[in-house]
Formats: structure tokens, C-alpha cells, sequence
């Protein structure tokens, strides 16, 4: 640690961090002043979170703006934790508290709301007020693909996925509706593929004959409590290259993955769109399939 890290914090604070765990100085960083810094710690791979502060640091990389707009309490809520976990987490990265951390988040979306969006709608059929909430979800979900989006690592799935023999779709629970249409649109664009969809708990058998020739497309979201990331362990055993689709770098996924898009859908009154994971996977479909032509 650096002398001008050190006289940013007392004796006593350290020996409190200290009984938390290991702070964000003992690993070596200073503290993050923005937001991009502190993704950039997160997705360093260096900091590892026990089961409940792990769920905290999904929660913050998914949702920035409900952590900028959020009380303590109710991101609290929407993460699953209680508000004393989200302070635990913001000392660890030695703010003195929620409030303070909480900077980060505010300042990263100043300025990020288009100008001339006019009123908030104001609905009385709650129907379609669920549905324009829907449609506000799918939109920002899209937008942050249009300002973020890895066109290397994009360039490099589709590359993979276009040597394969046999492509092989994962993905189950919330993302089975993608795979299911991703390994569609690649049949009727004359891309031989397989979709593991685990009919008869038979999934295991489904990746039975992948073999280093072949590929995974796999997609993936958090809780990440689902088969996918098993079957996909198998796969890397076997040696396919695999590409996948998931929403933070803390997918299981990705240690495992030759290449990754980090996707991130918003959700509006606890329903999520896949707007963006569709829009991303057709793409993929259409890269696959001119490099076949």
C-alpha cells in the first residue's frame, strides 16, 4: 500500500476492515473514484466475495441507475439482501458507508437521460401501463448494447461458430426462449446445429458426441443456478470451443469461454425483457451464416 493510500484511513479503520475481510488496499488498488474503475476491480477476477456480497456485486453491475436512484432499503430489496450488506460491501472498497458509494453510481448516469423524452406517461389501465413499462425495459436494454457493445470479441463468436461441425445451443430457464430461437433461425439459414434442450432430463446425452471440432453457443443469466454451466463444462473437457452469451463477468461461464458478449437486460415490475439477448444472438445467426455463403 502507497503512503497516500494510507493517510486516507486511520489505524482503527484498518483494523476494522481488517475483521470484515480483505479490503480493497490489501489487494492492492486504491479506491475506485468512478464508476469504470470499479467495474474494472470487479471484472479483475482479484476480488472474491462470499455467497451474499457475490450477489451485491451482480446486483450493482446489472442495475446502476436503481443503485444511483435507489434508497439504501429498496436496493437493498431488489438485490435480495439487507441494507447492512450493501454497507459491509461499500467498506470493503473503503467508503465510510452506502451513501457514499453510492457517488459512483449517481455520477455514471448524470447526463445519461436523452433530452426531449417530453412527460412520463401517466396511465390508468394497469395493463397498459405494465405494457409501456415493458417496452421502456426493452429500450434501455437496447441502448446499452448500442453504447457498449465488444465488436472484437463479437467478431471472434462468430468466427468460431462459422468453423464449427456442429454447433451446439445451451441455455435453459429464462434463457431457453433464445436458444430455442437462435437454433432455429441457424437451421433455416443451412447451419447444422443442435438444441440442448434437456426433454427428459436428457442433456448429458444430448452433448454426448461433442467433440473438439464443434462449438457451444450458450447463454446464460444470473442467479446462473441452472444446468447450462455444467453441460458447458463438459464441452470445454471435450474440447469445443465455447462462446456465450451472459449478464456480468461473474457468469461461471466465462473462465470456461474461448469468447463472451456481456449483455445486461433491464426488467420493469419484476418481469425481464430479451430484447437485447435477441437482438445480439440474431446477429450472431446472420454473422454465422454469411461466412457460410
Amino acid at each position: 500500500m502507497s503512503g497516500a493510500s494510507k493517510s486516507g484511513r486511520s489505524i482503527a479503520d484498518e483494523a476494522a476492515t481488517r475483521k470484515r475481510g480483505r479490503s480493497l488496499a490489501a489487494l492492492g488498488y486504491i479506491q475506485p473514484q468512478t464508476y469504470e474503475e470499479l467495474r474494472a476491480v470487479l471484472s479483475s477476477g482479484t476480488v472474491h466475495f462470499p455467497k451474499r456480497l457475490r450477489q451485491v456485486a451482480i446486483f450493482l453491475w446489472q442495475h446502476p441507475s436503481d443503485v444511483a436512484l435507489g434508497t439504501i432499503a429498496q436496493v437493498a430489496a431488489q438485490a435480495g439482501v439487507q441494507p447492512s450488506t450493501l454497507v459491509r460491501f461499500a467498506q470493503i472498497f473503503g467508503y465510510s458507508g452506502f451513501s457514499d458509494f453510492q457517488g459512483l453510481f449517481k455520477e455514471h448516469i448524470k447526463g445519461s437521460w436523452p433530452e426531449g423524452r417530453g412527460e412520463p406517461r401517466t396511465e390508468t389501465e394497469p395493463n397498459l401501463h405494465f405494457l409501456h413499462g415493458m417496452v421502456g425495459a426493452s429500450q434501455a436494454s437496447l441502448g446499452r448494447i448500442e453504447t457498449g457493445f465488444d465488436v472484437e470479441s463479437f467478431d471472434k463468436m462468430v468466427a468460431l461458430l462459422a468453423d464449427a461441425e456442429l454447433i451446439y445451443v445451451i441455455g435453459s430457464k429464462r434463457a431457453f426462449p433464445v436458444t430455442a430461437y437462435l437454433s432455429l433461425t441457424l437451421s433455416q439459414q443451412g447451419v447444422r446445429n443442435v438444441l440442448v434442450d434437456n426433454v427428459g432430463s436428457s442433456a448429458l446425452d444430448q452433448i454426448g458426441c461433442i467433440g473438439g471440432q464443434d462449438a457451444v453457443l450458450a447463454v446464460s443469466f444470473s442467479p446462473y443456478n441452472s444446468i447450462t454451466p455444467d453441460l458447458v463444462a463438459v464441452a470445454h473437457e471435450r474440447k469445443a470451443r465455447i462462446v456465450t452469451v451472459t449478464d456480468s463477468t461473474f457468469s461461471p461461464l466465462i473462465p470456461l469461454s474461448d469468447a463472451w458478449l456481456e449483455v445486461v437486460e433491464s426488467d420493469f415490475a419484476g418481469f425481464r425483457s430479451l430484447a437485447a439477448s435477441l437482438a445480439v444472438g440474431m446477429a450472431l445467426v446472420h454473422g454465422v451464416a454469411r461466412r457460410g455463403e
